[in-house]
């Protein structure tokens, strides 16, 4: 199957991800945990995989990091 981002990222909210969390003084386990109370499972060692673009980010996380940082999906494509 063709791969949708060229070069070797595996998404395109990482960085930003890793920003707004940091702006926000939560940890990634911080982040982990506030994802479970919504049912989005993503452990701390994913958390740090796709703050560093080796790991892609499905829909329903997706949404659900914009929802704990408090941002809309679209501010996470923003640099």
């Amino acid at each position: 199957m063709a791969r949708i981002i060229d070069g070797i990222a595996q998404n395109m909210v990482g960085d930003k991800v890793r920003k707004l969390r940091l702006e926000q003084k939560i940890s990634q386990q911080m982040l982990s945990n506030r994802l479970e109370t919504l049912a989005i499972y993503i452990c701390r060692g994913s958390i740090s995989r796709i703050e560093d673009k080796q790991r892609t980010v499905t829909d329903i996380e997706l949404y659900g990091l914009a929802k704990v940082l408090g941002v809309s999906i679209e501010e996470l494509f923003r640099d």
